[in-house]
């Protein structure tokens, strides 16, 4: 296997140069440049230029790699290295001046994600690991929660663009969260969401109708950070099931319970 700790460094250099480049045009970003991809799926020139420069500088560390890309400026091609890329993951916020987005990349390597990064360039804060290592928040380690009880715990979670077919069976799951938990919070960014539950700032997230690039990055972090992923079912098709529930070890049962029983009724 390649030396993961070096492709890692090499890698976060990337994707904080495509992070430098999304601050600086929120700062004079105007909304007439948005386009539309589908029902409330936004895009503009920030996440496809963001994506070039993440491809660029990831082909040149891994020139033998494949890509999956959210915003297919490069041939979708699998290999046994396989770059999973959303080059501003909460385009939604940025378009509108929020602060909760950020760049997120994971490394596949065959059938299982090996490296992970989450940017966020307002904070100026990156958060990583690799194959083997623990999670690191700018060079320093962390870990998920140790709380052990929902009454002590702070959620996270995502309401979808589209797909609303289940939203009430969604939404009884927010409503017993809200009730048993110290809050839900909504942020917008499932990529940071899953960064913050590695940092120890949520204890856990849950969402659905997400895509692989999406999870791929944050969701190793949180593993490497002592965390536990798995799909609503507590399955493990969580990086192309669209679902995905993360939290530290003590609590997840008990979220993943509550959000299958709800979801499957």
């Amino acid at each position: 296997m390649i030396p993961l700790e070096e492709v890692c460094k090499k890698a976060i250099e990337t994707v904080k140069e495509a992070g430098k480049f999304i601050k600086e045009e929120r700062l004079k970003f105007n909304q007439n440049a948005v386009e539309w991809k589908g029902t409330n799926d936004l895009v503009s020139y920030v996440d496809v230029t963001a994506e070039k420069i993440l491809v660029k500088g990831l082909q040149e560390i891994l020139p033998e790699s494949g890509f999956l890309t959210e915003e297919g400026t490069i041939e979708q091609a699998t290999t046994d290295y396989t770059w999973i890329i959303d080059p501003l993951d909460g385009t939604t916020n940025f378009i509108h001046g929020l602060p909760s987005f950020g760049v997120s990349v994971g490394l596949r390597f065959k059938d299982k994600i090996v490296l992970g990064i989450v940017y966020e360039p307002n904070a100026d804060e990156c958060f990583y690991a690799w194959k083997g290592s623990k999670a690191y928040l700018n060079e320093k380690e962390i870990s998920v929660t140790n709380n052990k009880t929902l009454t002590d715990c702070l959620m996270a979670t995502g309401f979808p663009i589209n797909n609303h077919a289940k939203i009430t069976c969604y939404l009884d799951i927010v409503e017993h969260f809200i009730k048993n938990t110290r809050g839900v919070r909504r942020l917008g960014s499932a990529a940071i969401d899953l960064a913050y539950v590695a940092a120890g700032r949520f204890d856990g997230f849950y969402e659905y109708n997400l895509k692989a690039w999406d999870v791929a990055g944050g969701a190793f972090i949180v593993q490497q950070a002592g965390g536990l992923v798995t799909d609503f079912n507590k399955g493990d098709n969580w990086l192309f099931g669209q679902e995905i529930i993360v939290a530290n070890p003590h609590i997840f049962d008990e979220v993943q319970g509550i959000v299958s029983t709800n979801w499957n009724k």
